[in-house]
């Protein structure tokens, strides 16, 4: 059995003792860096999940991002940073606790709609293309790079993490923006959160990489845009820097999976089900 099977038996494992214990449809945050392969992780636990009785439905947080004209208006109104995509503060949270909720009340014959973003176009996908969870569900999967994140202490926003925030957010706003998210209306998304479960990269120059191949694999039409050069994919991803290095530090989770550098799982620890991490080398 490879390490990533037995990471999988473990969380499969841990997700139906949350759910047994809980007594009720049970939502499961799923995070990891840029790359890391949550998206997928996720997909596999909702297969399994499935075959076992227990219907699963998966969200990922980035298709609650606001349409592009939403964050022009907030980038023109609160910072321009605010712009790109990613950070907290560019997602509609109010949708994506309706969807949780909407989905947690489904019952047999109910049609959910699942909103959906199209990174190629940077922009949300018109409602009349998005697809639907049909009936009850047991569990909801939501993966996402900052799901389940917590506030950084005042005292860390200080100082700038890279160039990004040090020509282009010199007095801090932005930052402290985006931590005002994390501790306003995230906070109360996060909260649904009945178990969460961190995919961990080793550092976050692996993220860099990571990324590099999945902007490489994004499938893309003729309306789509280009895909970004190392110039632009390295700005691209200093908006997501700070927030990053501090997952990997406050590891903000119940179950933290530790990654190599081939996203192979070396560690599994699980704080809320045990005090004990079992550790396998790949290789």
């Amino acid at each position: 059995m490879t390490a990533a099977q037995e990471t999988d038996n473990r969380l499969i494992q841990d997700i139906l003792a949350a759910r047994e214990r809980i007594g009720r449809a049970v939502v499961i945050g799923v995070c990891g860096a840029q790359g890391s392969g949550k998206s997928t992780t996720a997909g596999r636990l909702a297969a399994v999940l499935g075959s076992r009785g227990q219907p699963t439905a998966v969200l990922s947080i980035d298709d609650f991002y606001l349409t592009r004209r939403e964050r022009l208006e907030l980038a023109r109104s609160t910072h321009p940073l605010l712009v790109t995509r990613g950070v907290p503060g560019t997602h509609s949270v109010e949708l994506a606790m309706r969807t949780l909720g909407n989905l947690r009340a489904a019952r047999a014959g109910d049609l959910v709609p699942i909103p959906a973003f199209d990174k190629t176009r940077d922009d949300r996908v018109p409602e009349s293309e998005w697809t639907s969870h049909r009936g009850p569900v047991e569990v909801v999967l939501l993966e996402g790079w900052c799901v389940g994140a917590r506030p950084q202490p005042a005292d860390a926003l200080v100082a700038a993490v890279n160039d990004l925030e040090r020509d282009e957010d010199a007095d801090g706003r932005w930052r402290r923006y985006v931590n005002g998210q994390l501790a306003g209306p995230y906070a109360d998304l996060f909260a649904l959160l009945d178990l969460r479960i961190l995919l961990r990269a080793p550092d976050f120059d692996t993220v860099y990489s990571w990324r590099a191949q999945q902007e490489r694999g994004l499938k893309r039409t003729e309306s789509s845009m280009p895909p970004m050069n190392d110039r632009e994919l390295r700005r691209f991803i200093a908006h997501y820097e700070r927030l990053t290095r501090w997952i990997l530090l406050d590891e903000p989770a119940d179950i933290v999976v530790h990654l190599d550098s081939d996203r192979v799982p070396i560690e599994y620890c699980s704080k809320k089900m045990s005090s004990r991490c079992s550790t396998r080398r790949a290789g």
